[in-house]
């Protein structure tokens, strides 16, 4: 299940995941270790299903999230099973409300030790004794004064024996085995006979025909005499209840009831048919419900209490304030016709309303509600397409698309692009600023509607720093708030043409075109600049150091590519071969950039590297595993061609393979940053530079000592006995 973004979540997120790029360092070890466990190593052979789990052991005060999370996002795992195998949804245990270290509700998740189980389905006609991997992908995020998105390849090895071979003497043989069965015997129940829950609208709850504003859920003992369980907290599926809201029983409410008013975020557009969710206690099992939201019942008059302290803002989440928004995105509108590929044109268009209607006051009105008409309709129909983009997409919204590495990397190329063209290096909207002059010429409303759809068109180009924040708001807000701040945009932009048609008089009162509009433009590049660095900053928090670099050429390329194209488009070029040459090689650098830069997800077979420590290489060694050290540096190129060569360059499947055949350790001494013990032990080895390679056999009393310039053949050549 997943959960679209709305307005108050959408702006809070927008600045929490930014947050959660923040580099950490690579001194510091994992928040969150993740592991796939079993019950058993083995299975029958005939088994129908399969239970595994994914086990998150959390350093403490550090949390990850629930199916539905409140702030940030769920875990999720994306698998690679072996042939005829197939994987159901994660089983979700009972979360409980997590905090940061200020003690600020964060959201619903889980802390300390947690196994989502799954379970699995196998083909039949599995041979016994022969082992099977499986492996999946886990990405999460893990939160404490910061957040940080996590992710990990795990995998577990499992072994079917003879078929109905599984006894119930002994059903788990390891710790994460036991957790993991204590997991499966505490998962939401379905609730019992002895408890009746209902669910209901209060009538008095908001206006007829309008979403409610709170829901109100009763549980009560079917005898009428058990009482209900210390603390009761519901927790909504589908995130139609407000998670940092007050769930308080109702004044008057006997011990054998529990009512309570749960409020309705305020994103929510219609009252929700069924109320989805997990019931928790104190203590004791937590109960599954999905009930049917039915009208209210009368029934006394009563108000819920609040504890000391507690304040009415807090009794319902806070909804965005739409009129701010949209007077920002008014005002946004308006500067847009400061921009010089609309502004040079802007008295110039209200003078051939005039040439058209003469001196006719309200023809030349009608001139300007039509040419407005025309920009409405293009901001409405950019609206729509957006509203189709996100209905149709997954988890389609501002705060959670940048925590998905594609979408910052192209936002970086698009905004890079927008900001080159606003400092001159190419322009793209002359063609269509000559057009508009063409259009306005031609007779009739007609021309003036199609003048104000061209109008936006060219606009656009010079619109990113204020048309960003309206695309935001268009995937984060309802879509009926959507088009108001499209509308809004839209309103600005053609304001001073309808002024204008009004009182053509005053288009003598515009200042002139001139140098300043260049300078202006110019200008307004460098908040786009800022931008793409802001983008690359999310980008550092998201990919390897590779990916990173990579990220960084794409960039450059892109830079390079336009320039180019500026060169080749430039008025007054003359239409030699060099220039056509240009021409094609700008489109084409455009394509291998985004092609090299592209973010790729990790595969399984991608090596996991520990920091190292002569500690870590110590307990390795005494449990008879090979290791592989690498003694590196980011500013190293020797390094980083190194790393290529051997792990992800031609040859270095069967690296990977041995590596993993042979359960070989990697740790990597990163001397990116000065490190004493890094430079004391290169220098045990009578070396003061890197790259330095080691590897430990198991029974070796020395390690042995690489090349500085490192190939496949070399490395398997050191690692194989």
């Amino acid at each position: 299940m997943h959960v679209f973004l709305r307005p108050a979540r959408a702006l809070r997120l927008l600045v929490f995941v930014l947050l959660c790029a923040v580099p950490l360092g690579s001194a510091l070890r994992a928040q969150v270790e993740a592991s796939l466990v079993a019950l058993k190593k083995t299975f029958p052979a005939d088994a129908r299903e399969v239970v595994v789990g994914l086990r998150l052991v959390h350093l403490p005060h550090w949390h990850t999230y629930w199916l539905a999370p409140g702030t940030g996002y769920p875990t999720s795992l994306e698998w690679q099973l072996p042939p005829g195998w197939s994987a159901g949804p994660i089983r979700w245990p009972a979360p409980h409300r997590v905090y940061d270290s200020a003690k600020n509700l964060a959201g619903n998740g889980y802390e300390d030790v947690v196994t989502l189980p799954v379970t699995l389905t196998p083909p039949p006609g599995l041979a016994p004794d022969q082992p099977l991997v499986l492996r999946a992908k886990a990405e999460w995020l893990m939160c404490k004064d910061v957040c940080i998105p996590g992710s990990a390849s795990v995998s577990l090895t499992l072994t079917p024996t003879a078929p109905g071979a599984m006894t119930t003497a002994n059903v788990t043989d390891s710790d994460a085995g036991e957790h993991l069965l204590a997991t499966l015997d505490a998962l939401p129940l379905p609730l019992p006979a002895a408890w009746l829950a209902t669910a209901a609208r209060p009538a008095a709850s908001t206006a007829k025909g309008a979403p409610a504003k709170t829901l109100r859920l009763n549980l009560r003992a079917a005898d009428g005499k058990t009482a209900v369980p210390a603390d009761p907290w519901f927790f909504a599926a589908d995130e139609t209840i407000a998670y940092d809201a007050p769930q308080l029983r109702l004044a008057g409410t006997p011990a054998q009831e529990w009512t309570a008013d749960l409020a309705v975020p305020g994103f929510i557009e219609t009252t929700p048919t069924r109320l989805v969710g997990v019931l928790t206690f104190a203590s004791g099992p937590a109960y599954a419900l999905d009930l049917p939201i039915e009208p209210e019942t009368p029934s006394a008059t009563s108000s819920a209490t609040a504890p000391p302290g507690a304040s009415a803002a807090n009794a319902a989440a806070d909804p965005v304030s739409l009129p701010p928004l949209l007077l920002l995105a008014f005002v946004g509108g308006l500067i847009l016709n400061l921009m010089p590929c609309v502004f040079p044109v802007l008295g110039l268009k209200v003078l051939g309303f005039v040439q058209q209607a003469g001196s006719d006051r309200k023809k030349i009105t009608a001139h300007g509600l039509v040419f407005t008409s025309g920009v409405l309709l293009s901001f409405w129909t950019l609206a729509g397409v957006l509203a189709l983009l996100r209905a149709g997409g997954e988890q389609l919204g501002w705060g959670f698309q940048l925590q998905e590495p594609a979408f910052v990397f192209v936002m970086a190329l698009v905004l890079l692009a927008f900001a080159l063209n606003l400092s001159g290096v190419f322009e793209f909207a002359l063609r269509a600023t000559a057009l508009g002059g063409d259009l306005q010429q031609k007779q009739g409303l007609s021309g003036s509607f199609f003048t104000g759809v061209l109008a936006t068109v060219v606009a656009t180009p010079c619109s990113a720093p204020f048309l960003a924040p309206a695309l935001g708001a268009a995937l984060a807000l309802p879509v009926v708030a959507s088009f108001a701040v499209f509308t809004a945009i839209a309103l600005g932009l053609s304001a001073p043409y309808l002024v204008l048609a009004a009182f053509p008089a005053a288009v003598r009162a515009l200042p002139r075109p001139g140098a300043w509009m260049e300078g202006f433009k110019q200008g307004m590049a460098f908040l786009l600049y800022g931008t793409v660095g802001l983008m690359v900053w999310i980008l550092a928090g998201q990919l390897s150091a590779d990916g990173l670099l990579s990220a960084l050429l794409a960039l450059t390329g892109l830079a390079f590519a336009l320039w180019l194209y500026g060169r080749a488009t430039a008025p007054g070029a003359r239409p030699t071969t060099a220039r056509r040459v240009s021409f094609v090689l700008s489109f084409v650098l455009v394509a291998a950039a985004a092609a090299y830069g592209w973010p790729r997800s990790a595969t399984p077979t991608d090596l996991v590297w520990e920091p190292w420590s002569a500690e870590r290489v110590a307990a390795l060694r005494a449990e008879g595993r090979p290791i592989y050290v690498d003694f590196t540096a980011r500013w190293c190129f020797t390094c980083q061609t190194n790393k290529k060569a051997v792990f992800a360059g031609p040859g270095s499947g069967e690296v990977l393979k041995t590596f993993r055949d042979q359960n070989v350790a990697t740790l990597r001494a990163d001397w990116t940053n000065r490190d004493p013990l890094i430079t004391a032990e290169l220098a045990r080895w009578s070396r003061a530079a890197v790259p330095f390679n080691l590897v430990y056999l198991p029974g070796a009393p020395a390690p042995k000592v690489l090349p500085e310039l490192l190939t496949p053949s070399a490395v398997l050549a050191a690692v194989r006995p």
